[in-house]
């Protein structure tokens, strides 16, 4: 290793493995930075998709696309993704990499790595981390979740690479091949916003996304008045989990976009940006309720009603669709 690395306890895997990836190469990048400049926000009902039987509600852009949206975004940078068939190759290439001083990304499945505590350990295979080194068969990781550096034997992280199932990692790999030596900010943030109010306003090519896909599932809500009781407590129990335990939340995410918006906005000097930021911290906190609200629901409590849920996912939807209206029109500096 060429260097010390920075570890930086993060919010999320992907924005923190790849805020941490830049940093180390000389791009000072925050994690709400690498989150909008990589459009990251976004909200998907995907009924097509069942987790544990229910409809998959996503409140970012799919695992991986963070990584491959910088590469094509920030101008000069250039990253390197290797993929492999058998775990001796992975190995193989992962220790020369790491002999030649590079730190390296990975992807993962979370069930297989043994600093995980047991009862957090389970079958997701996008967990992303920073190899930095090895000493012998201990490889020495920054795993952005965790507050501080650990450590990982070989035949684990093998097996965490290699697992198998939905989103199987096969041994991905990458690291930058070239890194620019600044940012252009003035041209790349108003890209950034532009595209992500695009895909998540009202004018959203797909009727599941952005604000329609939130007014798709308040209607949904609202249909569960005449739902079996088991049911409607499930679906919005479910709704809770998707959005407040999976990642970083439906709030949390919201809250990392307006940090996004406040660097953007010291940036580019610019007052519209610093209210944005404003509003969607304030809309972050409606998700909040808005999950509240579900969970009273669903075990029964309080005198929420479907109707009630349901409004306050609207007021949601109106309001993330004006903002994001507001943010279409932002021009370059």
């Amino acid at each position: 290793m060429n260097k010390p690395l920075e570890h930086r306890h993060a919010a999320h895997c992907e924005t923190g493995v790849m805020s941490a990836m830049l940093r180390y190469h000389g791009l000072e990048v925050s994690e709400p930075m690498a989150f909008g400049l990589a459009s990251g926000l976004t909200y998907a009902y995907i009924p097509m998709v069942k987790i544990n039987g229910m409809p998959l509600i996503a409140y970012r852009t799919p695992p991986r696309m963070i990584i491959r949206a910088l590469s094509r975004r920030i101008g000069g940078l250039k990253m390197t993704f290797q993929k492999f068939r058998k775990p001796a190759q992975g190995e193989a290439a992962l220790d020369r990499l790491l002999d030649d001083g590079r730190i390296v990304g990975l992807q993962t499945s979370v069930f297989f790595l043994p600093y995980f505590p047991e009862d957090m350990r389970f079958h997701f295979n996008a967990h992303n981390l920073l190899v930095y080194g090895r000493e012998g068969e201990a490889f020495q990781v920054s795993d952005p979740v965790f507050s501080h550096l650990v450590t990982v034997d070989r035949q684990s992280l093998t097996k965490a690479r290699f697992a198998k199932g939905a989103l199987a990692p096969k041994g991905l790999l990458y690291y930058p091949a070239e890194v620019p030596a600044e940012i252009d900010f003035k041209t790349v943030l108003p890209k950034a916003i532009r595209f992500t109010a695009k895909i998540n306003g009202k004018r959203s090519p797909v009727p599941i996304a952005g604000s329609k896909g939130i007014q798709r599932v308040a209607g949904n809500i609202r249909k569960l008045v005449d739902a079996e009781t088991r049911y409607a407590h499930l679906y919005l129990g479910h709704i809770v989990r998707m959005q407040e335990e999976i990642g970083t939340g439906g709030g949390g995410f919201r809250f990392m976009y307006a940090a996004f918006l406040q660097e953007a906005a010291e940036l580019l000097a610019s007052d519209q940006l610093a209210e944005a930021a404003d509003e969607m911290s304030s809309i972050g906190d409606e998700w909040r309720l808005f999950a509240l609200m579900c969970a009273r629901k669903s075990k029964a409590r309080y005198d929420d009603t479907f109707d009630s849920i349901a409004d306050q996912l609207d007021k949601i939807a109106l309001r993330e669709g004006a903002l994001f209206a507001r943010l279409s029109a932002l021009e370059s500096k």
